[in-house]
């Protein structure tokens, strides 16, 4: 599976050549091809025992958010689709807890709310540009405005009224239209009737668990909502009412008589809109008796009812708007545009303040979930993140309609139209985030680059596991170090930097209330501030219109909008039903269903493997496979993912849908077959089944998932032959990588988060994965304690220097491990002494093959040898449980080189 952006057939599948062999034209399903075009096997896959033969397929789900018309709607849908975002970023609401369960439901239903104030918020400006603006104050009959431009005929009753209506009408209906997509399973390749698997069809599942199994895997929430059709039928029908309420006269009331019962009962529909979309709750709570009630009542049926109701009502203000009126310059604006724009956003604020006060106490709640983890594997902010986001939506939402009805009241002259007074906020709002963004990049950036030219000159720039990767090529260490640098940056400080831009809106938005508040105009010391918002906001709808253009005139420039258009599209309408459609619907249960057909032939196994987003497909894909499939069959299913953001980002933005335990019950159940190739200059990816790592005595050590489900310290890391550190699941490539090889691919410069099955790590990480060839010694499983046989600890850097490079005594300082069997150690045999190893010293002493403890032999120095100048503190002691049982820990095999003891590594340089 790709990642973000998509890719060609031949790239996926890493061949000259492709063809289709199953799938609908949306998830397609690719193998290699000959010169005829037709299917050929994949290159056979080396193992250490014996080459095996293998299949080849890639799947294709590009085109579900690609396109041209795609992405230039996806633009438009962009606030919406971070208010739908937000709810997913909520946090764990724990079952046992009744106040808990209250929070989760209120800020579920304060997300919806502020949902639905998004779209009436968005057709508010779209109706004060076309009915407000451009009908009632350009066209009017005899201004100045167009004049010899716009026809005669065009400023009559009729084509004004036009004017202004058909433009909301359209939008409604567009919104309503993408609501209704929705991305079908394609029958053939996951239907009830085949599918082995049957029942995984993307809907809700409701069946326990198989005895024995967590009930948490990755992504179990990621399902399709079935109050998605009521929810939008809300959302029209608020949208339709919004539009007439401003047609018949706006918030402060009907414009005439005639237009009063049209204006009232577009009130009460709003105000309906808002209760249904307040008391949906989701269905998987069974005790919300009350959104069961209302989901009753919005069947079918009543769904098109109130949705016919909407457009007559909409219809009925044409009739009852006319004439309309034409204002003068001293009675501009109209009432049509009313304060329907401030009332909105006013209502958004006040919804965004009490959710983030909400949240807080929800995200304490959920603290003692993670509060035991690492600091670098707690949620951002604490839990608290979807606050940011929601508030976010909703000014970029402001902000892109502000921009464009200033941009038009630019064209058309300030003396002909002017706009209503809410957009005079909003200008001091962006002002005031346009003026504090610049100060605070007037600071950060200079603070950054002095932190990499001070890490840069004292030889900091990256951490002691890139110089063990670069061990002997000093030219590509310092090529990698730059890279690295900023790839932990971005990682490291992304959800800083959202959070610092939310707390620059906040600001601008307080500023820009206080002002609203008062109701006096812009004081003399906000002008500026205004007139920065202007030229921000017109920067902001000049660069939506440019976006829309690329997108449809040529996609591939478009990158950014596809980054987010993938990210946000994974996720399934739950707050906001008018985003584009859930692609993990379609893509997790075809994956599915492909992986257990290939698993009818007893003799094959199947790995998954999922780049960058990818990752996060095969990760959900697995799980529901592990929870499905026959125990005799999870055994010949492996899990390779390349460029992941399966732990620094997924598990932290979203706590409760990508949890932590949720991955340690993955990797226990794949025992061992979860494989992570990643690279420290992947600012999209990174480390994701070990964490806390350090270089210890040159080796690369950590803590991370461990075969038997659990996590803990880890056996310390291997080189495998094309020179990649391997540490628990994690195979940590060097970038640039060494070569090229003879018979190996290999890619030139540093590769960052691309082309990773250009790396000979990819096969033997596949192979591991398959089960066709055993992980790196000690991590299958059957040692559990990483550093209890190190009876040496450096304490400072000169130490390490010495240790490493043999200073002062022309060896290195090499730590002792001590080694037993697996299997379990009599006390009789608890004092037979065997082989002491030392760990990268280049030699390795065989093994005892009884079972018998270790015990490090006196051997005396050979005439004429340099004695070490710390052999005396070297005195080695076996380490014990509380059983009195000897602790088992980790020993080299084999030979290894200087290299790969890492004797380059700086004394300096301590992790």
């Amino acid at each position: 599976m790709h990642g973000i952006l998509g890719t060609t057939p031949e790239r996926l599948t890493d061949s000259v050549a492709a063809v289709e062999v199953a799938g609908d034209g949306l998830g397609r399903v690719v193998r290699p091809a000959d010169r005829l075009r037709r299917p050929a096997p994949g290159p056979v896959l080396q193992t250490t025992a014996r080459p095996v033969p293998r299949v080849v397929e890639g799947y294709l789900w590009g085109r579900m958010t690609s396109g041209g018309l795609a992405k230039a709607a996806w633009a438009m849908l962009f606030p919406f689709a971070m208010a739908n975002v937000a709810h997913w970023m909520l946090p764990p609401a724990r079952p046992d807890s009744r106040i808990g369960f209250l929070l989760g439901h209120a800020l579920r239903a304060l997300l919806r709310v502020a949902a639905l104030l998004l779209t009436a918020l968005l057709v508010a400006q779209v109706t004060v540009v076309s009915l407000d603006l451009i009908a009632a104050q350009c066209l009017q009959p005899g201004g100045a405005c167009l004049a010899g431009v716009a026809p005669d005929w065009l400023r009559s009753e009729w084509a004004r009224v036009a004017v202004g209506l058909i433009p909301p009408a359209l939008l409604i209906l567009l919104l309503h239209q993408v609501a209704k997509v929705d991305w079908e399973v394609n029958k053939a390749e996951a239907g009830a009737s085949t599918n082995p698997v049957a029942g995984l069809t993307g809907l809700r599942q409701d069946a326990p668990p198989p005895p024995g199994q967590s009930a948490v895997l990755p992504g179990d929430a990621v399902e399709a909502d079935p109050d998605t059709p009521a929810l939008r039928a809300l959302h029209t029908t608020g949208a339709l009412a919004t539009a007439a309420v401003m047609a018949t006269g706006g918030p402060a009331g009907p414009m005439s008589a005639t237009a009063t019962q049209v204006w009232l009962t577009a009130v009460v529909l709003f105000l309906l809109s808002l209760v249904g979309v307040l008391l949906l709750d989701d269905p998987a709570r069974p005790s919300a008796a009350a959104s069961r009630r209302l989901r009753m009542l919005l069947g079918t049926v009543p769904r098109k009812l109130i949705v016919t109701l909407g457009i007559a009502v909409l219809a009925a203000s044409v009739v009852v708007m006319r004439p309309l009126p034409s204002p003068s310059p001293s009675s501009m604006p109209t009432q049509f545009s009313g304060d329907t724009i401030g009332l909105l956003a006013v209502a958004f604020a006040g919804c965004v303040l009490v959710f983030a006060v909400l949240l807080a106490p929800a995200a304490w709640a959920a603290r003692r979930g993670w509060a035991g983890r690492p600091r670098n594997l707690r949620p951002w902010a604490g839990g608290w993140m979807a606050a940011p986001v929601l508030g976010m939506s909703g000014l970029l939402g402001a902000g892109f309609g502000a921009g464009i009805a200033l941009t038009i009241v630019a064209l058309l002259g300030t003396e002909n139209v002017t706009p209503p007074p809410a957009y005079e906020t909003l200008t001091v709002l962006w002002g005031a985030t346009a003026v504090l963004s610049l100060l605070a990049l007037a600071v950060i950036v200079p603070v950054i680059l002095t932190r990499r030219w001070l890490a840069e000159h004292q030889d900091r720039l990256a951490p002691a596991e890139a110089t063990l990767l670069h061990a002997g090529r000093p030219d590509d260490r310092r090529t990698a170090a730059r890279a690295w640098w900023w790839a932990n940056l971005e990682r490291e400080h992304l959800h800083h930097a959202l959070l610092a831009f939310a707390a620059l809106l906040a600001l601008g938005s307080a500023v820009a209330l206080i002002q609203y508040a008062t109701g006096a105009d812009v004081p003399e010391w906000l002008e500026p501030l205004a007139a920065v918002g202007v030229i921000a906001l017109a920067a902001l709808a000049l660069a939506l219109i440019r976006t829309v253009y690329l997108a449809k005139s040529r996609p591939n420039t478009a990158r950014l909008l596809g980054v987010l258009a993938d990210l946000a599209c994974f996720w399934p309408r739950e707050a906001h039903p008018t985003v584009p459609p859930c692609y993990a619907l379609k893509v997790v249960p075809e994956l599915v269903h492909r992986a257990a057909e290939h698993l009818r032939d007893p003799a094959a196994r199947v790995v998954l493997v999922g780049h960058s987003q990818g990752s996060l497909l095969a990760a959900v894909a697995a799980g529901r496979l592990l929870r499905t499939l026959p125990e005799s069959d999870r055994s010949r299913l492996g899990l390779v993912t390349a460029g992941s953001q399966l732990q620094w980002a997924y598990p932290r933005a979203f706590p409760a849908v990508v949890p932590h335990e949720s991955l340690t019950e993955l990797s226990g159940s794949l025992s061992g077959r979860w494989r992570a190739l990643c690279r420290g200059t992947d600012a999209l990816g990174g480390g994701v089944t070990t964490w806390n790592r350090q270089v210890y005595e040159g080796t690369l050590i950590g803590v991370g998932f461990r075969a038997d489900g659990t996590e803990g310290p880890l056996p310390s890391a291997t080189r495998s032959p094309s020179g990649a550190l391997v540490l628990g699941g994690d195979h940590w490539l060097p970038d640039p990588a060494r070569g090229p090889f003879t018979g190996r691919r290999w890619g030139p410069g540093v590769l960052g988060h691309n082309d990773f099955n250009s790396d000979p790590e990819w096969d033997r990480a596949v192979a591991i994965a398959a089960g066709l060839e055993l992980p790196p010694r000690g991590q299958a499983g059957e040692y559990s304690h990483l550093l209890a046989g190190v009876r040496h600890h450096v304490a400072e850097a000169d130490d390490l220097d010495d240790a490493l490079d043999g200073e002062a005594n022309s060896e290195a300082d090499v730590p002792t491990i001590l080694v037993t069997r697996v299997d379990a150690v009599l006390p009789s045999q608890a004092e037979k002494p065997v082989t002491a190893l030392p760990a990268g010293n280049g030699e390795s002493s065989a093994v005892s093959e009884s079972d018998e403890t270790v015990t490090p032999p006196d051997v005396p120095a050979a005439p004429g040898a340099k004695t070490s100048r710390k052999a005396a503190k070297r005195k080695v002691a076996a380490a014990v449980d509380e059983n009195g049982d000897p602790i088992v820990p980790d020993a080299p095999r084999g030979k290894s080189t200087p290299w790969e003891r890492g004797g380059d590594l700086p004394g300096r340089r301590k992790s």
